[in-house]
């Protein structure tokens, strides 16, 4: 079932084009890798698949209906959930930031704890819940900013270079967990990064983008064995390396 859908989609930044997608859709379950260099418009589409940018042209779909007007974005925005590079937490408690979701979407004081533990086991922070949000190491505060998203338990997670900022230590123990989270919970995501290791770690399915324009999709395996241009070869040119260290291409 196809749950976040985009036609002919474009934005502009500044009076200038800055996206332009012909089509993309995300299925049930699906992990989706959108991957491309810095400036490629990778952060830029996950706004507007959020309902956080407008679109100047095209259409985004959302379980078969469409994005238009205030209220069906506003629907969007409490369906789908956003994680950004930088956890963006409250200068409270881990309990109270996580917490803080499931409040804006209106649940009941006990459904919130609940779903704040639950959330916080998930990625190993239990023992966190009560130390504030300020004292705590860049890899703690996004598994915080992660479980937060989860305990809202959206239909759709984004997640924009939510790996970038971390040491690498940091960054393959969230790695190796998030991956696990994701298969246990059978989520549907869609994530930015400029790291092809983390879209052949994570995903199942990938986008590249390059200036803007989505130049191919599909299964990581295919696109990585068959480029469909010079960009994406070179781009993909970790091919080799990657399938010695993960052994993801060969199965």
């Amino acid at each position: 079932m196809i749950i976040l859908q985009v036609e002919n989609l474009t934005a502009a930044q500044g009076g200038v084009q800055a996206l332009c997608v012909s089509e993309l859709a995300l299925t049930q379950g699906q992990i989706m890798a959108v991957v491309g260099p810095n400036g490629s418009g990778k952060s830029t589409l996950l706004l507007c698949l959020a309902g956080l940018m407008e679109i100047t042209g095209g259409r985004l779909l959302f379980q078969g209906w469409e994005i238009r007007g205030n209220s069906r974005r506003a629907e969007l925005r409490r369906r789908v959930t956003m994680v950004f590079q930088e956890p963006l937490l409250f200068n409270s408690s881990v309990k109270a930031n996580i917490e803080s979701g499931p409040r804006l979407h209106g649940l009941p004081a006990a459904e919130r704890r609940r779903r704040a533990e639950e959330a916080s086991d998930l990625f190993g922070i239990s023992h966190l819940l009560n130390r504030s949000a300020s004292k705590l190491s860049g890899g703690e505060s996004q598994r915080v900013s992660l479980a937060r998203a989860f305990a809202i338990k959206p239909d759709v997670l984004l997640l924009d270079e939510p790996f970038s900022a971390l040491d690498a230590p940091t960054k393959q123990s969230l790695l190796n967990d998030l991956a696990q989270i994701l298969k246990e919970t059978n989520s549907s995501v869609i994530f930015s990064t400029h790291d092809l290791f983390e879209a052949i770690h994570l995903a199942n399915h990938i986008a590249v983008l390059n200036n803007g324009h989505l130049v191919q999709q599909g299964a990581v395996q295919d696109v990585l064995r068959h480029p469909a241009d010079q960009f994406v070869a070179a781009f993909a040119g970790m091919k080799t390396l990657l399938e010695a260290s993960v052994g993801y291409l060969n199965h």
